[in-house]
Parts: structure tokens; C-alpha cells; sequence
């Protein structure tokens, strides 16, 4: 099983990054998924969850009103659309179930310059 963060780079404070995520080699469709994300020297985090439904959604409060998390059944994809980032918002962003397994897969990364 494979858990396929991809999307970020590099951006100013104030522009915006989509990350995609996909499974490979099982599927989740069934499972709560969220964003979670790791900044340098810090705890991994929540960022946002979504149901396996797409019908509900789960934001940590740094990001609401910013970010919007999706999900796209048919594909087994995983979005989050990131809106005027910020510096903090800086770090390896990573997915996975809600709440998460153990398999973190290859995370991506998001820099935001002030």
C-alpha cells in the first residue's frame, strides 16, 4: 500500500498549492481520509479530514477559510486546495486515514516565502 502525497513547491505568502493524494495497492474509498502536515522542528498535525462520502467536512482552525479539502471517489484521490498561504503553513504535507494508520507514505513539500 502506497499513499501518494504530491503538488507542493514553492510559493509566496498569499498564493495557493492543490495536493493530490492517491492509493495505490488498496483502496480507501470506505475510510475518513485527511491532510496532515510536519513542520521543521514540530509535531505532525491535522490539517483537515474529509468523510468517505465527501458529505462532511473536519478543519484544524489555522486553516478554515483558507483551504478546502475534497475527494474524488472514482479516482481514489484526495485533494486540498490551499488559499492564501502563509509562512506557518510551511512543511511536509502528508495523507492518510482519519484517524490515521501507520502508513505514511511519502509526503510533499510546501514552502511559503515572506
Amino acid at each position: 500500500v502506497q499513499l501518494q502525497a504530491s503538488g507542493g513547491g514553492l510559493v509566496q505568502a498569499g498564493g495557493s498549492l492543490r495536493l493530490s493524494c492517491v492509493a495505490s495497492g488498496r483502496t480507501f474509498e470506505n475510510y475518513t481520509k485527511g491532510w496532515y502536515r510536519q513542520a521543521p522542528g514540530k509535531e505532525r498535525e491535522f490539517v483537515a479530514a474529509i468523510g468517505w462520502r465527501g458529505q462532511s467536512t473536519h478543519l484544524a482552525d489555522s486553516i478554515k477559510g483558507r483551504f478546502t479539502i475534497s475527494r474524488d471517489i472514482a479516482k481514489n484521490t484526495l485533494y486540498l486546495e490551499m488559499n492564501v498561504l502563509k509562512p506557518d503553513d510551511a512543511g511536509v504535507y502528508y495523507c492518510n486515514t482519519f484517524p490515521p494508520s501507520d502508513l505514511w507514505g511519502q509526503g510533499t513539500l510546501v514552502t511559503v516565502s515572506s
